[in-house]
């Protein structure tokens, strides 16, 4: 089903194919645990000789079902669900990497990423290269060594709103022989395909929209089977050697196009935990079968309270959001994200910080949270909340303007919101 069609139908329908009799919903599998008949029938489980459940910890129907669903969105082979998009961003670099080795990674990128990556993975002895995304790809190229294992970036990041240029990254990491990661979270696979423009492995932070409901926390990683890891099994030997855990077993040999997916279940999982509860699938199942209704609305608001902020130069110094013209990233955004990027915008009022503070609190309908890009429109200003104890200095020096207000517009009537905004700016210079 998931071969022949469109993304909206599989949003709706894909994942979980009911048979007969079955649950036309798909089912919660709460539990911990699954019975078989025999201990042979369980052995073959444990050595990754057949497919089945024996703990959720491992693998669950429901899961798997909610998995499936996002890799056929994706157009990826293999998926697995994680308890965070935390823990997907370190799962998807950390089955490819251990102590001694290196990766490069765009520095715009969400801050929490950044500190992972920067700080607790520098930790386990994997070192990271921070580069600007907008350089040249030669610059770029330059950050690589021969230990360098990946290429980490964001399709439109989080908050600077920066647009990858995909095939450029994509092909400095094949140069390299290395897989390009891309945290799709904003778009969603609804407004941009990575796996079209030559990405490797997609991650999402499930908590935003494919959830839609700030209900559930939750990741996920996609694999797309098309990195050649046995071209370069000296750099992947924990894909192409033999896995001395699983009785000498390669996962390349054994599972083909799913031995990265397959590595990350039954080794990262296993021994991490981080497994998305049954529950938080099932209800960001709920969320995806509206994900293509929600994000042309977020998209069709998010363009009209951006031209609404940028009308208002009486108020406000600067908007920033891909969709305006004579925006940076408007040309990228319109290459590889043509029917919007997310609703998602940030700009800056000319009261500077006590004016965006003023303005926050002053609206009635978004809301001051530190969620983002859910149904509800939320706000947030970075230099108050989430990146506080830093002076103006430092918030600039993290590209962090003082002045940043991070909006993200649900899918509340257009009208009402900028209505609201509309007050609120009054209110901001008081």
């Amino acid at each position: 089903m998931e071969k022949k069609f469109k993304r909206e139908t599989l949003c709706v329908q894909g994942g979980w194919q009911p048979k007969k009799g079955e649950p036309r919903v798909l089912p919660i599998y709460q539990s911990t645990t699954f019975k078989y008949e025999t201990s042979e029938q369980m052995a073959r489980l444990f050595d990754l000789e057949e497919a089945g459940y024996f703990y959720t910890r491992l693998q669950n129907p429901t899961n798997d079902a909610v998995a499936a669903k996002i890799a056929a969105l994706e157009g990826g082979v293999a998926a697995m669900l994680t308890s965070s998009g935390q823990a997907a961003s370190f799962y998807s670099v950390f089955n490819i990497c251990s102590a001694g080795d290196h990766f490069v990674s765009a520095s715009a990128i969400y801050g929490g990423t950044f500190n992972l990556f920067a700080v607790t993975m520098k930790k386990m002895g994997i070192e990271v290269t921070f580069v600007d995304g907008d350089a040249p790809a030669e610059e770029i190229a330059r950050a690589f060594r021969p230990n360098t294992k990946a290429l980490f970036a964001e399709t439109v990041s989080n908050p600077g709103l920066n647009v990858l240029d995909i095939e450029k990254f994509a092909k400095i990491a094949h140069e390299h022989g290395v897989p390009l990661i891309v945290d799709n979270t904003f778009p969603t696979p609804i407004n941009c395909r990575p796996f079209e423009w030559g990405a490797d492995i997609v991650i999402h932070s499930t908590t935003k929209y494919m959830d839609g409901h700030a209900a559930a926390v939750g990741g996920a990683i996609v694999d797309s089977g098309n990195f050649d890891w046995e071209a370069h099994a000296d750099k992947f030997p924990g894909l192409t050697a033999p896995d001395d855990s699983y009785h000498g077993l390669t996962y390349t040999k054994a599972f083909g196009k799913g031995a990265y997916i397959t590595k990350a279940t039954a080794q990262l999982m296993r021994d991490l935990g981080s497994i998305q509860s049954p529950q938080n699938a099932f209800l960001l199942n709920i969320g995806l079968e509206t994900l293509h209704l929600r994000m042309a609305r977020h998209c069709e608001n998010a363009q009209k309270v951006a031209e609404y902020l940028a009308s208002r130069t009486d108020k406000v110094a600067w908007v920033n959001y891909p969709g305006l013209r004579g925006n940076k990233y408007y040309e990228l955004a319109q290459k590889y994200m043509p029917g919007g990027t997310c609703g998602v915008i940030t700009f800056g009022l000319k009261g500077g910080r006590e004016a965006s503070i003023r303005f926050m609190d002053s609206l009635k309908l978004g809301a001051i949270v530190t969620h983002v890009a859910d149904a509800r429109t939320s706000v947030l200003h970075p230099a108050s909340h989430t990146h506080r104890q830093l002076t103006d200095e430092q918030l600039v020096a993290a590209g962090v303007a003082p002045d940043l207000i991070r909006f993200s517009v649900g899918i509340e009537d257009a009208g009402d919101i900028i209505a609201d905004i509309e007050q609120a700016l009054e209110r901001s210079d008081r």
